[in-house]
């Protein structure tokens, strides 16, 4: 279905959604966030959909962050609701199953650096900035931002971000593990098509169980995450997928990955 602040490119099994507001740097409103959880539970369900790219119009911003202007009117009952809402998307994001690549062509501060870490991978152009400047606003982050920053980068470092609400490049991002690669801002697009074009071609029912693996795992001791572990890693025995993968492999040819 048509949305008025995103748009969504279908390219085979790769799947762009592209946040477009650009008179105020993609600044996600109530609106575009609910957009946003449309597009996602859509795709999560389109079988033919195998990848995700996010990313932002233009050449100035991923998603420069919330908008201020819808935040200035809430109560604190609101706003309460207003991060949970957002929290709600950005975890589908997160766990959606498939590989979603945050393609971060500008500045993604606050909502927009939140909604970055909540994708599976991150790709930065060069002239891409990161930040969690809520501190200046007199607010914490509400969509998960204390939370992934520190599991991302380490507490020591996620905290300074935090309490300083500073600025980095997207070189201090990739020095720090924020994000998994910088390319030059014009390469931007064509690596993460390429990139997605790559996750496409791998068996989904195993990419579903690696990311699961890891979102649940990070939560758990460690005895407890390498028993899900097993549990996933037995049930690919059960796909068409490992038959193939396998099969392939002794025959000395690509796979073809059914998704079964």
């Amino acid at each position: 279905m048509p949305f008025d602040n995103l748009q969504i490119e279908r390219d085979g099994p790769i799947a762009i959604v592209t946040i477009d507001r650009r008179k105020v740097l993609n600044a996600l409103d109530r609106t575009t966030i609910d957009q946003l959880r449309r597009a996602v539970l859509e795709l999560k369900h389109d079988p033919l959909i195998r990848c995700l790219i996010v990313t932002g119009a233009g050449e100035k911003a991923f998603v420069a962050g919330a908008d201020i202007h819808e935040l200035e009117h809430l109560s604190p009952n609101q706003a309460e609701a207003y991060a949970l809402e957002g929290q709600h998307v950005f975890e589908l994001v997160e766990h959606l199953g498939k590989p979603v690549i945050a393609a971060v062509n500008g500045f993604a501060l606050g909502g927009g650096c939140e909604l970055a870490m909540a994708c599976t991978l991150r790709l930065a152009a060069d002239s891409a900035r990161f930040g969690q400047p809520e501190v200046k606003l007199g607010v914490t982050p509400g969509f998960g931002g204390t939370q992934r920053l520190p599991r991302l980068v380490g507490k020591g470092r996620a905290l300074e971000l935090l309490l300083t609400g500073r600025v980095i490049d997207a070189q201090e991002a990739y020095a720090i593990g924020l994000v998994n690669r910088v390319v030059p801002a014009a390469e931007l697009m064509s690596k993460a098509r390429d990139l997605a074009a790559s996750l496409a071609g791998l068996a989904p029912a195993a990419m579903r169980s690696i990311i699961e693996a890891v979102n649940r795992g990070l939560e758990m001791a460690f005895p407890e995450a390498a028993f899900l572990e097993a549990t996933l890693f037995g049930l690919c025995f059960s796909t068409d997928d490992m038959r193939e993968g396998t099969r392939a492999f002794l025959e000395k040819r690509a796979p073809i990955f059914s998704g079964r």
